[in-house]
């Protein structure tokens, strides 16, 4: 992902022009935090005012003193509530933005970024790195601009009462600001650690979540355990170290103001023994003094909070601002006739070891089937990858009805793939809405009902509670291993494209299943470019050519019965598999 600039200023200014859309509510809860605060130097004015009243017998006017300050309550509750009320929208409008934000640049991040960053990390950010982003965009504010319009209104009543004595009180803001400075860098580098290992600890429960079954049966409970202990104690350890950096600064400020307010609090008293300074004004200014201690200390914290949003907010942008998939073609085509070349392929994986692909050449005819076939990592997969640009090759290219595929835009192409992976794909809904799924989702039933049939799926289906309505749960797991695949073949037959890429489609099925499959492809095939690949080799004898893999390289290319008559590498496969096949029923005709 890119980098995001490491400036302060620059994320915090970005961050707050998504707050511009807002700007009424925020407007209105700025306002009445402002309204909170001017409230601050009321109280020490209405006590000047009361102990005057005191001083000089004139109680007649207590009671609009009283009456004052329960004036000045209701306005203070009001304004809280607005300002509260109307700035936590905001922030989860903010929120809401950012997330939508960073799950539309997700979908759009190019393959290689999902192999080479873990899930839970890309998930920590959308859940728990957004959210953190609100204590600088909008809490931190609100400390800002209700305490900053106190501290001044404050301030500005003492200079108003004695301005040589709020001078001596201002000399403890340069030493202030310096620890502020001094603890945000610290709290900068905690929050980024904050961050990183709650990606961590995401990543360790995700992983240890969906694959529970084999932690069961391996006995890696406690193996896993302690990986989540390891993830969650370094976690607990950033957040100490930032608590305590954060607490820290607010303690030190504060005995620092309170030497100035002690040495304020002699002088006062020697003024008063002098006649200098009126009772009154005396009570008044050490009142204001005493008030400054508050919003003084939530503005020394809200530096953990902003650092805490920024560090957060870097981590957003940076997703924000991720390269999506490059989308070069200026070509849209309608339904291809489904010729494929693939002239001189060389690709390799990023970070990764080899080529996976070297000089790879095929030209698919419309309307072929051609199988693929080899060892585990001969490059089978990747080639499939390819076609729908997952991956663009390093050299070479691969061609579409005679077009560079990356001179074709993105959505054309892929509205003219249809994809059966070895790893299913399916979603917590009903098994219509997994069918017809994407661009297909205004599918009529009947549509639905006959790609179910054609994938041979529809005797199952008829068979649950709630038919096409069923929910599936996540991933399919009410479903067998062969009732996912054969959904995931019923969502390709839905949509009816002219690229048909099946991989490992029939690895779950079993002999009677996988014998339906079959004729379905079979069925499918007319019209369409079928690309298969397969271990089991009895599935793909019918293909009109079979190219076998071997190390990136193709090792050979015919029929069925050409490769077993050259007795190559792929007699060798098929003899394996199927001595593999009928060991178990020649021991039980011994028996």
């Amino acid at each position: 992902m890119t980098e995001v600039s490491d400036d302060s200023k620059t994320l915090y200014l970005r961050l707050l022009r998504h707050v511009v859309p807002y700007w009424r509510p925020f407007a209105l809860g700025t306002a009445m935090m402002i309204v909170l605060g001017l409230t601050e130097p009321a109280f020490p004015a209405i006590l000047e005012m009361v102990v005057s009243s005191f001083e000089e017998r004139a109680l007649d006017s207590v009671p609009l003193y009283a009456a004052l300050f329960l004036g000045v309550f209701l306005v203070r509750g009001l304004s809280s509530f607005l300002s509260v009320f109307l700035l936590e929208s905001v922030a989860a409008r903010l929120v809401l933005d950012l997330r939508q934000d960073m799950f539309d640049r997700l979908m759009r991040i190019p393959a290689p970024v999902y192999d080479s960053v873990a899930s839970g990390t890309l998930i920590s950010k959308v859940t728990f790195d957004a959210q953190q982003v609100t204590d600088a965009a909008t809490r931190a504010v609100t400390v800002l601009v209700r305490d900053s319009v106190a501290v001044i209104g404050l301030l500005g009543w003492m200079l108003w009462i004695d301005w040589k004595l709020t001078l001596i009180a201002l000399a403890a803001a340069p030493v202030v600001m310096a620890i502020v400075v001094y603890f945000s860098r610290r709290l900068r580098r905690m929050a980024h650690g904050v961050q990183q290992t709650m990606g961590d600890v995401t990543h360790v429960l995700q992983e240890s979540i969906e694959g529970h079954k084999v932690v069961k049966v391996f006995s890696g409970q406690d193996y896993e355990t302690r990986r989540f202990t390891d993830a969650a104690n370094r976690v607990r350890r950033f957040q100490v170290k930032f608590a305590a950096a954060g607490a820290a600064t607010a303690p030190i400020a504060q005995m620092i103001t309170a030497i100035a307010l002690a040495i304020i609090l002699l002088l006062c008293a020697s003024q008063f023994e002098a006649g200098a300074i009126a009772i009154s004004d005396f009570v008044s200014f050490f009142t204001a003094m005493a008030l400054l201690f508050s919003p003084i200390k939530r503005l020394t914290r809200v530096n953990a909070l902003i650092q805490k949003g920024i560090a957060a907010a870097a981590s957003v942008f940076a997703m924000i601002d991720a390269s999506v998939e490059t989308d070069s073609g200026s070509v849209r085509i309608q339904r291809a006739k489904g010729r494929l070349e693939l002239d001189s392929i060389s690709f390799r994986y990023h970070g990764g070891g080899g080529p996976v692909l070297d000089d790879v050449s095929i030209t698919i005819a419309p309307g072929e089937t051609v199988a693929l076939v080899g060892p585990s990592g001969s490059g089978k997969t990747t080639i499939a990858g390819l076609i729908p640009r997952f991956y663009d090759p390093d050299r070479g290219c691969v061609r579409l009805d005679g077009i560079d595929l990356r001179d074709i835009t993105l959505e054309s192409l892929r509205a003219n793939v249809a994809l059966v992976s070895q790893d299913i794909v399916l979603f917590d809904d009903s098994v219509a809405a997994n069918i017809a799924y994407g661009a297909t989702a205004g599918s009529s039933q009947e549509s639905i009902t006959d790609a179910a049939r054609a994938a041979h799926a529809l005797d199952f289906i008829e068979a649950m509670p709630l038919g096409l309505d069923t929910l599936i749960g996540e991933r399919g797991v009410k479903l067998s291993g062969g009732q996912r695949q054969r959904l995931a073949i019923a969502r390709a037959v839905l949509k009816d494209a002219p690229i048909l890429i099946l991989d490992e489609a029939t690895s779950s099925l079993d002999s009677e299943s996988e014998r339906h499959i079959q004729e379905a492809v079979e069925s499918l095939r007319t019209g369409r470019t079928t690309l298969v690949i397969a271990h089991r080799l009895s599935t793909i004898e019918g293909a009109d050519r079979i190219v076998v893999m071997e190390r990136g390289r193709i090792a050979d290319i015919g029929t069925h019965a050409e490769l077993m008559a050259r007795n190559g590498l792929y007699a060798g496969l098929y003899r394996f598999q199927f001595s593999r096949r009928d060991a178990p029923m020649r021991a039980a005709s011994n028996q």
